[in-house]
């Protein structure tokens, strides 16, 4: 029980530093870095690609990173050639399994090209807990996002559990490198599910 809550206490230290850093490195960013460098798209919904796409029309110097299910690459790469985006400018990564993955698998890609300030697109209802892992995974990198809503059907944003339960999975990337999406049972009944594992994607 003493162990258990020694762990507990050293968790709760840990996670207050971090809560403390990650502003300061995300306001440097910001300062060094004012106008975004590249666009960053969350998957699973063609109508972002769309958007992403005629986004970039306005700002054709920036790269076009793309974090989708590996299945779905093929028709974003689709969609955006249709609308002008040459492959040269296009960065499609299937390595994600949810919303928390799609920011953990190319956060050190995005440090390596010494990105410090991205924009952040995703449906209008799905903005909010994407910002938030946003601010932890990729503020803990140094990066500062700025969101750009999709306009949807869908009426609510997603649920404050949801928001403080994908917080929680970004600490413990931060912590030991592992968001937990394994134990996610879509996942597991997925045909995919062996890819993944023999991948170790987490």
């Amino acid at each position: 029980m003493k162990r258990k809550l020694k762990l507990v206490k050293w968790v709760l230290a840990i996670a207050l530093l971090l809560t403390s850093i990650i502003p300061v490195r995300i306001a440097i960013a910001f300062y060094q870095t004012p106008v975004p460098q590249a666009i960053f798209v969350l998957g699973s919904d063609a109508e972002r690609m769309k958007f992403a796409a005629q986004f970039w029309q306005s700002r054709q110097n920036l790269d076009i990173w793309v974090s989708d299910f590996a299945w779905n690459l093929d028709v974003d790469r689709r969609i955006f050639l249709q609308y002008g985006v040459s492959d040269a400018k296009l960065h499609l990564d299937g390595r994600a399994t949810d919303t928390v993955t799609n920011f953990t698998t190319l956060a050190e890609d995005f440090a390596n090209q010494r990105l410090q300030h991205i924009y952040l697109i995703t449906s209008d209802y799905h903005l909010r807990r994407a910002r938030a892992i946003a601010t932890i995974v990729l503020g803990s990198q140094g990066i500062v996002v700025t969101p750009v809503a999709v306009a949807s059907q869908n009426q609510s944003s997603e649920s404050l559990v949801r928001v403080l339960r994908d917080c929680g999975r970004s600490f413990l990337w931060i912590l030991i490198g592992r968001t937990g999406a394994s134990f996610n049972p879509r996942l597991k009944s997925s045909p995919f599910a062996q890819f993944y594992s023999k991948t170790n994607i987490q």
